[in-house]
């Protein structure tokens, strides 16, 4: 038996490993009633960091994916007990650090060492929690499952399940100590469901909606096909929209090319299958109220691939003026699964 298949024997018992703790996320009755508890103040932490040198388990040579080329990617770890559950992410437009969330109210901040644009590590981390408006950590509270984030103008805002809220903080001004205030949202958000809500955020950049803050709900509706739902919350343009779902995808982030087009994570999961993830390209002048979004699909992956459960989206352009998506995935804090973050070009 070569080498590839001994990697791709040890993936398939892995998607077993993973479905079960994917259970977790998928089904609102396993997951977890909240979390028991989150860093009190900020903290340094230390990062073991794994190169991932190849997105194919079966092909590590093969660098193209759809329109996507693999740059590489790290397994990441920490003996810190609040590292963990990344379910949010955010890059510097210079594609140096990185702002993360995750889905029990903590923040992590980190610069990406690099070699020839490849990552190798992160370096100067700093965990934190997330606070309120009153300056209480938010795990503390109903408002701890936050899963998204994007930063516009020195201010990021944060979309959260659960009590479908979402908040801004003053990131640039105040740093992790930033109090989170409420961004008015729609009715129609508060109807939700708990475990299925605001997972997708981001802010329009160019076009007719930029400067806009548009989010995305998991999903809206039962069903493999029903669309779910989505709002432009801020701009000229505010309303609610679309999201057109195919084959059981769910989203999970989201996040605009510099030309104004908007890209959709999103993950599956089956028993059988695992998790997979896809992401889809969406026209920056289709995005208005009323309209059903859809897009072609810029890149597909199954346990064949060296994904595990992505869940955040963002995008920097480097300094060879080449487009960067970079994800991240939630490991939901079990020993089952990876916190993986990966880099690919936009090629296509």
């Amino acid at each position: 038996m070569n080498h590839g298949r001994r990697a791709f024997g040890r993936g398939v018992l892995c998607a077993g490993a993973l479905a079960v703790a994917a259970a977790t996320r998928s089904s609102p009755a396993l997951a977890a009633s909240g979390p028991k508890s989150g860093p009190t103040e900020q903290q340094r932490l230390e990062i073991r960091a794994r190169p991932v040198e190849s997105f194919s388990i079966l092909a590590p040579e093969v660098r193209r994916f759809g329109a996507l080329e693999f740059i590489g990617g790290l397994d990441l770890s920490s003996d810190n007990p609040h590292f963990g559950g990344w379910s949010g992410l955010s890059i510097s437009p210079d594609g140096q650090r990185i702002l993360a969330i995750s889905d029990v109210g903590s923040w992590l901040t980190a610069r990406i060492a690099y070699a020839e644009m490849t990552p190798t590590s992160l370096a100067d981390a700093v965990l934190a929690p997330v606070l309120g408006a009153d300056g209480t950590p938010l795990w503390k509270t109903d408002a701890w499952d936050s899963e998204c984030v994007c930063v516009h103008d020195g201010v990021a805002y944060v979309g959260f399940e659960r009590v479908h809220e979402v908040r801004r903080f003053e990131i640039a001004r105040d740093g992790l100590r930033a109090r989170g205030q409420i961004v008015p949202v729609p009715p129609a958000v508060k109807t939700l469901r708990g475990n299925r809500s605001l997972e997708a955020i981001g802010v329009a950049t160019a076009g007719a909606l930029a400067g806009s803050l548009v989010t995305i709900a998991e999903r809206a509706a039962k069903g493999p096909e029903s669309p779910t739902k989505g709002w432009i919350l801020t701009g000229s343009l505010k309303g609610e929209f679309k999201v057109a779902r195919h084959d059981d995808f769910d989203v999970t982030d989201l996040a605009f090319l510099p030309g104004g087009d908007m890209l959709v994570l999103e993950r599956s999961f089956g028993w059988l299958d695992g998790v997979g993830m896809r992401i889809r390209r969406i026209a920056a002048e289709a995005i208005r109220p009323g309209a059903v979004l859809d897009g072609p699909t810029l890149i597909q992956a199954t346990m064949r691939q060296r994904i595990d459960n992505m869940e955040g989206l963002s995008i920097h352009v480097a300094a060879d003026g080449s487009t960067v998506l970079t994800m991240i995935s939630d490991d939901n804090f079990s020993f089952l699964q990876r916190t993986t973050l990966l880099q690919f070009r936009l090629v296509g």
